[in-house]
């Protein structure tokens, strides 16, 4: 994910802004992951602050970021979510794990060095671009092989390699065919290329996947709006709005919807 979030506001005017893409990151802000996963801010702090999911405190904000084995754990949250769990169970769940790891590790000290896909997300973050030869090792490996094919995806784009790209967000699906990044990276791809039914298949993944991603809802919308399929697209976007109800430009959404209803361009 990029820092900024840049979406298109730009819809429905007929040249909209290039989508943004979304990497691993290395760390991960409350509201990121309540974007990502869907998941209350006041949940993810109260795990957070029960010692239930690691999140680095910033400075004396009472705020924390998360590194890439806390979304490891998020990740896990999706699936039990997705198997009907409530947030209430899940949270049960995951503090009767937190109790078996620390009786399993309870006398066990382990210095932990980073591995190459770790490496990769530090150079990454700093601008570094070797950090393809990381993610390239990291594959070789085994470690984090979707995710590291997925960041060289966007490593590619930033080089200008749209087939690169391309390569390697699809062998990120190989690997792991629910993997929420590179289903939203394709369909960005698709999407710039022109390619609406290809976006949408992509960006439709992504929200069987993760219902409450909400980035999905509004690029999709865009898709739909493409498509000619003004129903579709509206609904999107008043999914967009459910679950982004705090957006500093949510009255540019009510906008685009209002300009939908009337059936005036935006």
């Amino acid at each position: 994910m990029t820092e900024k979030i840049r979406k298109v506001l730009s819809f429905p005017s007929p040249v909209p802004a290039k989508a943004d893409y979304q990497r691993v990151k290395s760390s991960y802000s409350v509201r990121e992951i309540k974007q990502m996963f869907g998941l209350g801010e006041r949940t993810v702090r109260r795990w957070t602050e029960a010692g239930i999911i690691y999140g680095m405190p910033v400075g004396e904000t009472g705020d924390f970021t998360y590194d890439f084995h806390a979304l490891t754990m998020f990740r896990r949250v999706r699936e039990m979510r997705s198997q009907g769990l409530t947030i209430k169970q899940i949270e049960a769940e995951l503090q009767g794990q937190m109790s078996l790891f620390r009786a399993d590790n309870a006398h066990v000290q382990v210095a932990h060095l980073l591995t190459p896909f770790e490496e990769a997300l530090v150079l990454h973050e700093q601008g570094d671009l070797t950090a393809a030869d990381f993610y390239q090792q990291a594959i070789t490996e085994g470690d984090n092989i979707a995710e590291a094919c997925c960041n060289l995806g966007i490593i590619e784009l930033d080089r200008g390699n749209t087939i690169g790209a391309l390569e390697n967000f699809t062998q990120s699906l190989k690997n792991d065919p629910r993997h929420v990044e590179a289903h939203y990276n394709l369909a960005n791809l698709y999407y710039d290329a022109g390619d609406f039914p290809l976006a949408r298949l992509h960006y439709e993944a992504a929200t069987q996947i993760e219902p409450n991603f909400s980035l999905v809802y509004y690029n999709l919308a865009l898709v739909y709006h493409r498509l000619n399929n003004v129903p579709a697209a509206k609904q999107s976007l008043n999914r967009y709005k459910d679950l982004e109800p705090g957006d500093e430009e949510i009255e540019l959404v009510d906008q685009l919807l209002k300009a939908m209803d009337t059936g005036r361009p935006g």
